[in-house]
């Protein structure tokens, strides 16, 4: 008998905090109740998705009604929780983070700590992988049991930020910039590097936030809300990314993290080898979800480097009518190639990563992606 993989969908049709409770326990009751993850004891890492200083109801972040649900569920069962994670950009305040997004609040709520990662602890990986060592938050590695709670966005290079995704908050700060030069050219390359650091740390739950997700241009506000009013949990942050796709009708093939899974033989991919529990998948399933303008990732060193980037890559821009010079752009950019000339942003794209920090902070979602023209012109023949 083959052992399946169960993940609950549970409908949960807004954010008040008695409804989410509600709605996130069922969730988690269907997989075995809280009792079947924590511990009386344990120290529980609650890992949300804190992009950026935007209010809950951007869609940006992960909503605090679910942090706060899950929290509680923690406690009922004798865990500490905790609330932690690394937002990307190098001059991102943690503080005006965690107020702008509700966090803060939560935390001081529930009267638990929120943390900041920031010391880097060395993992060898085990499985055989690319990556031979990842440096990782220390504060997630010391956890006893660590609760993803991503968002459920799209994003331009990824296609969509779920379940395996969200773990790549453990990487701190400035260093998640420097994997986008590690991981070369390929998006296959990025999600196995992904992957492994999901295998490293392993958590114990994901659950999704979908009840406001995000479709279009994510993850940042040039994306588009769209209410699904949905809660996705699971063990297998794989399988739920997978059951996932299949309720948004995005193919397996066009995500990365899941081809990658596939080859590398991490968690389950296969919709006949996982268990849906709660609401049926048919009964959620949509067919006109907006797919991001996915974009290339050409981040490493090549001998055609620099042809590469400026004919072949995506490249970012500003909207000029959107852009109001705030600034938050040039203050994320890891390798200082924003300046600001006139009443215009200027971009040393010689230097440019092409990390789009700056697509995902911009308040006024002003940044666009424009195609290299070589690009475009294979795109036009395609």
């Amino acid at each position: 008998m083959i052992n399946k993989a169960q993940v609950a969908i549970i409908k949960s049709r807004s954010y008040n905090n008695d409804h989410v409770y509600k709605d996130i326990k069922r969730s988690v009751d269907l997989l075995g109740g809280i009792n079947r993850f924590v511990k009386k004891g344990d120290k529980v890492l609650l890992k949300p998705n804190l992009l950026s200083a935007k209010p809950p109801e951007a869609g940006i972040t992960t909503h605090p009604a679910v942090i706060k649900a899950v929290a509680k569920l923690v406690m009922d069962a004798g865990g500490t929780p905790f609330i932690g994670d690394s937002p990307g950009g190098r001059a991102i305040n943690f503080e005006k983070v965690a107020a702008a997004t509700g966090m803060k609040q939560a935390a001081d709520e529930l009267g638990i700590k929120l943390v900041e990662f920031r010391n880097p602890v060395e993992m060898s990986a085990t499985n055989g992988g690319i990556f031979k060592k990842l440096n990782v938050a220390k504060e997630a590695v010391d956890a006893d049991v660590i609760i993803s709670l991503p968002k459920l966005k799209t994003h331009v290079q990824m296609f969509l930020t779920l379940g395996v995704k969200n773990m790549f908050g453990c990487i701190i700060g400035l260093q998640k910039a420097q994997w986008h030069f590690k991981a070369g050219v390929d998006r296959k390359y990025f999600a196995a590097m992904l992957l492994e650091l999901y295998s490293l740390l392993k958590p114990s739950l994901t659950i999704v936030d979908g009840i406001v997700a995000m479709e279009g241009d994510g993850p940042g506000s040039a994306g588009k809300l769209r209410n699904l009013g949905l809660v996705f949990a699971g063990s297998d942050a794989v399988a739920l990314d997978t059951v996932i796709c299949n309720a948004l009708g995005v193919r397996n093939e066009e995500l990365p993290i899941l081809v990658a899974a596939k080859e590398k033989g991490i968690g389950i991919t296969e919709m006949e080898k996982i268990d849906v529990l709660g609401e049926r998948l048919e009964d959620v399933s949509i067919h006109d979800f907006i797919r991001p303008k996915m974009i290339d990732v050409m981040f490493g060193p090549s001998m055609l480097k620099k042809f590469f980037m400026n004919n072949i890559t995506s490249k970012p821009v500003e909207d000029k009518k959107m852009c109001t010079l705030c600034s938050k752009c040039i203050e994320a950019c890891p390798t200082d190639i924003i300046s600001i000339k006139g009443k215009r942003l200027n971009f040393d794209y010689d230097k440019c990563i092409r990390c789009f920090c700056c697509l995902e902070v911009c308040p006024e979602g002003a940044m666009q992606v424009k195609q290299g023209p070589l690009l475009k012109l294979f795109s036009y023949f395609s």
